[in-house]
């Protein structure tokens, strides 16, 4: 309800100050091998009463009220400190991908903030990946290009996430400039279900490789869509199969059993 949104609009300003908000970390392996160089990170909000509020409870309504300004902000931060950490502890971590907002692209300041982050954590730019979704890049194609082309100035990496769900067409692909493509999980969850889902996979793997693009498949369950995902030489995974989204410490833990 509208009273409810109120209310919980104020607790997430709230919570930003008080430091109820906390990042996870998904890993992100590499096929074959299935080494972990890579986390994304995720934010949570660990509410004092009401305990974890899922992030499609309170990430539309940060974006509805420009919360996810300051926000996105302090996970950038947050996420690059952390980076820094694994590898100041000696883990062969490449890179830390963090979510683009809609809101956050549409501000000409985005590629300042980054430079800004950047310099104060002591991250490099190359170990950081920042993720934008299809739909967002194709409802604003020639704002999206401009800005990205400034961010990947800086040296960060740039990643489309939940790629194959919107309508971009491979010549609009070729003039972005990114590093990555994410494949999204709906068609990974139709491997070994659906050959249309299948189809769609290698075609989307197939056209990121002729890019010279790398690929990173999100939400692998089961052994069959790895295996399917590796005969097809897709670079990187990840999803339950591998880990779910852990807190810092936890991931560390999993890096030094890996290790």
């Amino acid at each position: 309800s509208a009273m409810e949104k109120v209310v919980l609009e104020a607790q997430l300003r709230r919570a930003l100050e008080r430091g109820e908000l906390v990042v996870h970390y998904q890993p992100q392996v590499t096929l074959p091998e299935g080494r972990i160089v890579a986390v994304e990170a995720l934010m949570r909000w660990q509410h004092p009463e009401i305990g974890l509020v899922p992030p499609d409870k309170f990430i539309p309504l940060s974006e509805e009220t420009g919360l996810i300004i300051p926000m996105g902000e302090w996970i950038l931060k947050t996420a690059c400190e952390q980076l820094v950490t694994w590898r100041r502890q000696g883990f062969d971590i490449h890179r830390v991908a963090v979510n683009l907002s809609g809101k956050q692209i549409q501000l000409d300041t985005l590629p300042q903030t980054v430079q800004k982050v950047l310099q104060q954590t002591g991250c490099p730019a190359y170990a950081l990946e920042l993720e934008i979704t299809e739909g967002f890049i194709m409802r604003h194609p020639e704002q999206s290009i401009a800005l990205l082309k400034q961010i990947q100035g800086l040296g960060v990496e740039l990643s489309v996430d939940d790629f194959g769900t919107g309508h971009s067409s491979l010549n609009y692909l070729k003039r972005l400039p990114i590093n990555r493509l994410k494949i999204d999980r709906s068609f990974v969850w139709d491997i070994g279900e659906n050959d249309n889902g299948e189809t769609l996979t290698r075609t989307i793997i197939a056209m990121g490789h002729s890019l010279n693009l790398q690929i990173t498949a999100e939400g692998i369950e089961t052994d069959k869509q790895r295996k399917f995902l590796e005969d097809l030489n897709c670079n990187e995974a990840q999803g339950y199969l591998f880990s779910k989204p852990l807190p810092a410490e936890e991931v560390t833990k999993l890096l030094q059993r890996k290790g």
